[in-house]
């Protein structure tokens, strides 16, 4: 059953002029007719609540505390019959949650202080990249004084007109060999000691390269490193480390060589592991490629050139063992006119030339000693200067001429060369490093010579100039001479020293790199 209700008969309209049979007696009330049937009914007003038929029955609504009629953001404010929402200082919008709700606003010092900053921080970026511009400038300009000051003007004109030749040295950037090490990483050092640094590198055409980059040292170092471009440039010879170019764009250049992957001879002979595989066939190989070398710098190059510092540790060997000499940073070229340069000695010691150290005359044969002294490692496996022997048997060239005059060669030659030698070869061999070491550089064969004696050995072929008999003079020993190495560094090491020609004292040392 619904039971449905209504007052009179009449509608609101009618109603109303009635003032005192009219049933919405509360001012906060309203008459309305009902959805079907006739009469009216009264009601109270939104945002009132209570009995409209009584005369205070509509009572007003607190919204604001009314959890599901209160829409406000962030403050309500009640009214009679309604609420509004607000935003407190600094804030504007219509306050509603489901409207625009409280946007924080932006009064006039928060604008100039925002435009302030604004304008700081594009200054500061501005300054950053003037900065950045003016570092790279900078940084051109320090790499064209370094490449005009390192002779890149002159380098370059002698490298265009080689041009034709596919052996022709490159100029390198130094962005470029930054880039081949990681920057200089530590990690790609696989060579140090007092004459700087050699890095493993990797070049963008995929070509591994070894990079030499000196100490900061005085500026004779660097005439040396571009008297080594300039005469590797002119050589072309299987057993000789090619130099791929250099970069002069640093304070002291940086040589590019190709990588020789197993090391230096020095190695081989004086570690145990590599020394006992390092057979006397071998042996004899290494030596006859590196005179060779030394054979065609002397008399087959455009203009001869003087190594001036031949040792075991400036002859490096690839895979398959194959000689490779390098270091030319001390080398000096020799005018064709004439057969010896006067300069300050340099070299190192145990590998130096008596002569040469005396009368401060640098001859092809100052070069045929060293290698003599070479000779000698690759019979004994002894270093070349060593404080671990007897005092006079400290100097290797003294030790080995004379077990040589007293026939106990055999005596001190290493364990796997007697073993897999055959005596008479290793004799021959013995007698031309003998010959390699005489006093007097004229009584010293060439060093074509050598290559042609230790090639016979090879090929069995005989010369007859290793069995000449020499005057009691000419077979003095450096120790008969007076002379014996005046500096010592131990088993392991080798140190370059120099003498002043003029006031004939020692000047301090400049190791080589490799």
């Amino acid at each position: 059953m619904v039971v449905d209700w209504a007052i009179g008969n009449g509608t609101c309209e009618e109603a109303k002029r009635n003032a005192s049979s009219y049933a919405c007696k509360s001012v906060n009330s309203k008459c309305y007719k009902p959805d079907n049937g006739y009469g009216y009914r009264c009601s109270c007003l939104e945002g009132y609540q209570g009995n409209p038929y009584l005369i205070d029955g509509c009572q007003d609504v607190n919204e604001c505390e009314d959890p599901h009629l209160n829409i406000c953001e962030k403050r309500c404010v009640n009214t009679i019959g309604d609420f509004h929402c607000a935003c407190p200082k600094g804030y504007h919008g219509d306050g509603k949650k489901d409207g625009r709700g409280c946007i924080r606003g932006e009064s006039l010092a928060f604008k100039l202080a925002a435009g302030i900053a604004s304008g700081i921080i594009v200054l500061l970026l501005m300054a950053a990249w003037l900065r950045v511009v003016l570092k790279r400038k900078r940084k051109i300009k320090t790499r064209q004084m370094f490449f005009l000051q390192n002779g890149g003007v002159l380098l370059q004109e002698k490298i265009t007109r080689r041009r034709k030749s596919s052996d022709a040295a490159a100029i390198f950037s130094e962005l470029e060999l930054q880039k081949a090490t990681n920057n200089f990483h530590k990690d790609t050092i696989i060579g140090q000691g007092g004459f700087g640094t050699v890095y493993k590198g990797f070049l963008s055409d995929n070509r591994t390269v070894a990079i030499k980059k000196s100490k900061k040292v005085n500026p004779d170092q660097v005439e040396q490193f571009i008297n080594e471009v300039i005469i590797l440039s002119q050589i072309n010879h299987r057993n000789i480390v090619k130099l791929l170019g250099c970069c002069l764009e640093t304070e002291v250049p940086l040589l590019v060589y190709e990588f020789i992957s197993n090391g230096t001879l020095f190695e081989h002979i004086h570690d145990e592991t590599k020394a006992h595989s390092l057979s006397w066939e071998m042996r004899l190989k290494i030596a006859a490629e590196t005179a060779n070398v030394l054979a065609y710098l002397h008399s087959a190059a455009s203009t001869p050139i003087i190594h001036r510092d031949v040792k075991s540790a400036n002859i490096l060997l690839d895979d398959n063992l194959t000689a490779k000499v390098s270091d030319f940073g001390d080398s000096r070229l020799v005018p064709l006119d004439k057969t010896q340069l006067s300069t300050i000695v340099h070299g190192t010691s145990g590998y130096l030339d008596p002569e040469y150290m005396q009368t401060n005359k640098l001859t092809a044969k100052s070069d045929v000693y060293s290698f003599g002294v070479v000779l000698v490692e690759l019979l004994t496996g002894k270093t070349a200067l060593s404080f671990a022997r007897p005092e006079e048997d400290r100097n290797l060239a003294n030790l080995f001429l004379s077990v040589m005059k007293q026939e106990r060669l055999f005596e001190i030659l290493e364990d796997n060369v007697v073993k897999e030698g055959n005596n008479k070869q290793i004799m021959k061999v013995a007698l031309v490093a003998k010959s390699c070491l005489y006093v007097k550089g004229d009584d010293r064969p060439s060093m074509k010579e050598v290559a042609m004696e230790l090639e016979g050995l090879i090929h069995g072929e005989k010369h007859q100039w290793i069995q000449a008999e020499h005057s009691g003079e000419d077979k003095e020993s450096m120790l008969e001479a007076g002379f014996s190495g005046s500096i010592n560094v131990g088993e392991a090491n080798s140190t370059s020293i120099g003498f002043d020609s003029v006031e004939d004292h020692i000047v301090p040392p400049e190791g080589r790199g490799r």
